[in-house]
C-alpha cells in the first residue's frame, strides 16, 4: 500500500497550511476554467536569469522546463527564492494598517510562486531522477530550507497580525470560508510554536532542521539499498516466472554491466512477482530476505540509528509544543483526532484478520503436505517467503484462478485508457495524448492534455511516469506541479501519477499484475481529486491526511467492473476480451488472501502507531518491532508490508507519522461509498458520482470533511462496510 500522495517538498510540512507556499505538497486542487488550452501563457524570464527560478512558459498557462532541469541549478536558485519569499512576507508584516483578512490572509495566500515553481521542479529531481550530487544537495538544503521556513513562520510580528484577524473574526463582516481560514491558521500557528518564548523558538527551529536533515538521511540510505539487485546465472533458476518478465530481468542485467544473466531489482515491482511465481523455493528466499532486509544490513545504508535520532527528536519536539506524544501532535488536525480513536479503528478489524490468515495458512500447508507426500517436492512449513506462491495454488485449487491466466489482459496502456475512460463516464473528463508537445523530465514520461468532456474547457496537464529506473524512489504517487486556485486567477492543474512497474522487453507490450492494476486506478483516484477540486481559496484545498487517501480507494473499485474488463482487458495477441468465465472466477475470489493484504498492512499501521504514541522512544529500533508484532500476535508466516527500517512512510518526511492508519480510515469511507453506488443501482450512477464530485471531491476542505461525509451518505461511515468488503465477519 505505499500508494502515497505529496512525496516532495518535506521541508514545507511545518509551514501553514493557510499559504500559497505549501500547494505543491498537500494542496488538493481542481479544475480550472480556461477556455482554450495554450490560454495565457506565463511572461518570459528575463535574459540570464535562473531558469529553476523563471516563469513557466509555453501552453496550459505555461509548464516545467524539465529539459532545463539541472541539479547545479538549485543552490543559488533555493538561496534567491528564499529572499523573494522573505521580502512578500515582510511586505505583509510591516503593511502600516490595521490587520484585516484581506491585508493580511490574502496575501500570504498569493505569497510565494517562485518557491512553489521550485519545489515543484526540486521534487521530482529528487523522487524521479535523483542520484548522488542530488542527495548530497537535499542533505545541504533540507535543512537549510527547513530552519527558513520555520523561523519565518515564528515571527512574532507575523503571528500578531493573525492574532489580531482572528480576535475580531466574529466581529468583522467574514464569511463562514474566511472564518475557517482564520481560525484553522491560528490554530495551526500555535500548534507549532508561535507562542513559544523566544529561546523554545530556538530550540524548535534546530529540532526542525535536524530533523529534515535526517529525513533526508534516511531517504538517501534506502534508495542506496533499492540500487541494488539479487543477480541470477542460471534461468533454470526462474522457473515459473513468465518469459516477459524474464527478458525484462534479462535486459536490467545487461544494463548492469552482466550480460547473459538477469538482474532482479531491490524493489517491490521486481521481488514481488518473484515471491509469487518462482518455483524455485531458494531463490524466494533469497530475493525476500534481500527485500524485507532494506536499511537492515548493518552496512552504510543502516538506517536504524537515523530512525532512533529521529524518533527522540519528534518527542523532544511534541513536549515542546505542549503534546504528550509526536502522536498526539500530529493527529491534531486529522479526522481521527487522537491515536486512541484510530487504534479503535484498527483493533475492531485487526482479530478478524489474524483469523482469517490462520485459515489461509492452513489451505496452503495441506497443497505443500499433498505434494510432498507425492514425492513432487520436500516437506516444508509454509515461511514468509512461501506465501504469496502457495496462495496462488490456492486460489487455483480453490477458484480454479490463476495469476498467470489474467496477466495477458492486463495490459498497461488498455488500462490506462480504462481508467480515462472511467473518470469520462463518471465526471466528464477527458484525456487527449500530447506526448511530445511540451518538455518531459524522462523519455518514457507521456503527457495529455485534461478537459471537460461537455464543454471542452481545459482543465491541465496529466503526467504519467510509469516504469521503474535507476535514481526513482520505490512505491507509486501522485502529486501536482501546479494547483488549483480561484483567489488571485484562475489556474489549472499539472498533474502526475508515478508508478515502478516493470517495462516489457522492445517491443513487447507491458503486462500487469491484477495488483499493479490496482496501484494504477488508485494513483489515479488521487488525480481525479486534484483534477475536479475546485476552491477560491488555496488555504482550504489541503484535505486531513486520513482523508487524502479515500478518493484513491474509491477509485480502485472501478477496476472490476464488467464495464472496464469487456472494453479495456483484452489479451495482448489476439486481442479478445477476457472471456466472461475468467471474469466470474476473479469476482468469485474477491475476498481471497484477504487475510494477508489486512495483515501484513494493518501490522505496519499499528507498529506505527505504537511507536509514536509514547514518551519514550525505543532505542533499538528492530527490538521494538519484534516486541510489538509479538505483543498483537503478528502471524509468522507474515512480515509488515514495510518494515521500520525502509519505512519511507514514516522517516523520510513527517508526512505518515502516526499516521499509516489513515489507509484504514479512508478505506471504510471507500467501502461505505462503494456501497451508496451499490444501492443506488451500480457503480455509474451518475446521481451519486455527482454527489461524490460535488460535496466531497470539490470541496477541499471547505467544511470539516467529517460533516462532508455525512452530508453526502446521511450517517457516518459503517465499518461493516469494510468488514463484509474483506469478507470478515460483521458481528
Amino acid at each position: 500500500m505505499s500508494r502515497t500522495a505529496q512525496p516532495f517538498a518535506r521541508h514545507l510540512s511545518i509551514m501553514l497550511a493557510s499559504t500559497a507556499m505549501i500547494v505543491g505538497y498537500s494542496q488538493m486542487t481542481a479544475t480550472a476554467a480556461e477556455p482554450t488550452a495554450a490560454a495565457k501563457p506565463a511572461a518570459t524570464a528575463p535574459a540570464g536569469e535562473n531558469p529553476m527560478l523563471a516563469p513557466w512558459t509555453g501552453p496550459f498557462e505555461g509548464v516545467p522546463p524539465w529539459d532545463k532541469m539541472d541539479p547545479e541549478l538549485f543552490p543559488d536558485a533555493f538561496t534567491k527564492g528564499m529572499a523573494e519569499t522573505r521580502a512578500q512576507v515582510q511586505a505583509v508584516i510591516d503593511n502600516p494598517a490595521a490587520p484585516t483578512f484581506e491585508n493580511t490572509h490574502v496575501p500570504m495566500m498569493l505569497a510565494g510562486d517562485t518557491m512553489e515553481r521550485l519545489f515543484a521542479l526540486w521534487g521530482v529531481q529528487t523522487s524521479n531522477k535523483s542520484n548522488d550530487r542530488v542527495e548530497d544537495i537535499d542533505a545541504e538544503w533540507s535543512p537549510k530550507l527547513t530552519t527558513f521556513y520555520t523561523e519565518l513562520f515564528l515571527e512574532p510580528k507575523l503571528f500578531a497580525r493573525y492574532k489580531a484577524v482572528y480576535d475580531k473574526r466574529n466581529s468583522s463582516g467574514l464569511n463562514a470560508q474566511q472564518i475557517r481560514i482564520v481560525e484553522r491558521s491560528y490554530d495551526e500557528m500555535v500548534r507549532d510554536g508561535a507562542n513559544l518564548s523566544p529561546a523554545n523558538k530556538a530550540k524548535l527551529v534546530e529540532l526542525n532542521s535536524k530533523l529534515e536533515g535526517l529525513f533526508s538521511a534516511f531517504s538517501s540510505k534506502l534508495l542506496g539499498d533499492e540500487k541494488l539487485y539479487t543477480f541470477v546465472t542460471d534461468k533454470a533458476e526462474l522457473a515459473g516466472l513468465e518469459p516477459g518478465f524474464v527478458a525484462s530481468l534479462a535486459s536490467a542485467a545487461e544494463s548492469q554491466g552482466k550480460p547473459g544473466q538477469w538482474a532482479i531489482k531491490n524493489t517491490r515491482s521486481s521481488a514481488q512477482p518473484v515471491m509469487q511465481g518462482a518455483t524455485n523455493r531458494g531463490l524466494r528466499e533469497r530475493v525476500y530476505k534481500a527485500f524485507v532486509s532494506r536499511g537492515d544490513n548493518g552496512d552504510a545504508n543502516d538506517t536504524n540509528s537515523t530512525i532512533v535520532e529521529i524518533l527522540k527528536l519528534r518527542q523532544q519536539r511534541a513536549e515542546l509544543l505542549g503534546f504528550p506524544t509526536h502522536a498526539n501532535y500530529r493527529m491534531a488536525d486529522t479526522m481521527a483526532k487522537t491515536p486512541e480513536a484510530a487504534m479503535g479503528l484498527m483493533m475492531k478489524v485487526w482479530p478478524a484478520a489474524v483469523a482469517r490468515v490462520k485459515e489461509e495458512v492452513a489451505d496452503m500447508q495441506a497443497i505443500a503436505d499433498a505434494e510432498a507426500k507425492a514425492g513432487n517436492g520436500p516437506k516444508i512449513t509454509i515461511e514468509p517467503w512461501d506465501y504469496r506462491f502457495y496462495s496462488e495454488k490456492v486460489r487455483k485449487a480453490k477458484y480454479d484462478l490463476d495469476e498467470s491466466e489474467v496477466k495477458p489482459y492486463l495490459q498497461l496502456d488498455k488500462l490506462r485508457d480504462a481508467m480515462f475512460w472511467s473518470a469520462g463516464q463518471l465526471y466528464d473528463l477527458g484525456f487527449r495524448e500530447n506526448t511530445g508537445t511540451i518538455p518531459v523530465f524522462d523519455p518514457k514520461v507521456r503527457t495529455f492534455e485534461v478537459y471537460n468532456l461537455k464543454t471542452n474547457e481545459n482543465v491541465g496537464v496529466f503526467y504519467l511516469d510509469n516504469f521503474a529506473r535507476d535514481g526513482k524512489r520505490s512505491g507509486a504517487w501522485m502529486t501536482t506541479y501546479r494547483s488549483q486556485q480561484t483567489l488571485g486567477g484562475e489556474r489549472n492543474v499539472l498533474a502526475s501519477n508515478n508508478n515502478n512497474f516493470t517495462e516489457a522487453a522492445k517491443g513487447e507490450p507491458t503486462l500487469i499484475s491484477l495488483d499493479d492494476a490496482q496501484t494504477l486506478f488508485h494513483e489515479f483516484g488521487h488525480g481525479i481529486h486534484y483534477l475536479l477540486q475546485h476552491v477560491y481559496y488555496p488555504a482550504l484545498a489541503g484535505v486531513p491526511r486520513d482523508f487524502v487517501e479515500y478518493p484513491s480507494q474509491v477509485n480502485e473499485n472501478w477496476l472490476m467492473t464488467p464495464e472496464v474488463l469487456s472494453k479495456y482487458a483484452t489479451h495482448y495477441k489476439t486481442g479478445q476480451p477476457m472471456p466472461q468465465a475468467l471474469v466470474d472466477k476473479i469476482l468469485a475470489s474477491d475476498k481471497f488472501n484477504q487475510g494477508f493484504s489486512t495483515v501484513e498492512y494493518l501490522s505496519s499501521a499499528i507498529v506505527d502507531m505504537k511507536l509514536h504514541d509514547r514518551k519514550t522512544p525505543p532505542a533499538d529500533v528492530d527490538k521494538f518491532e519484534r516486541e510489538t508484532l509479538a505483543e498483537i500476535g503478528m502471524p509468522k508466516e507474515i512480515v509488515m508490508r514495510h518494515r521500520l527500517p525502509q519505512f519511507g512512510h514514516l522517516f523520510s518526511s513527517d508526512a505518515y507519522s502516526a499516521g499509516y492508519y489513515s489507509y484504514l480510515w479512508s478505506e471504510t469511507m471507500d467501502a461505505d461509498t462503494w456501497a451508496a453506488f451499490t444501492e443506488a443501482g451500480g457503480p455509474w450512477d451518475r446521481s451519486v458520482a455527482d454527489k461524490f464530485r460535488t460535496i466531497l471531491l470539490m470541496t477541499g476542505n471547505e467544511t470539516d470533511r467529517a460533516e462532508a461525509y455525512r452530508a453526502f451518505r446521511g450517517r457516518d461511515p459503517d465499518v461493516k462496510a469494510l468488514l463484509k468488503k474483506r469478507g470478515f465477519p460483521t458481528e
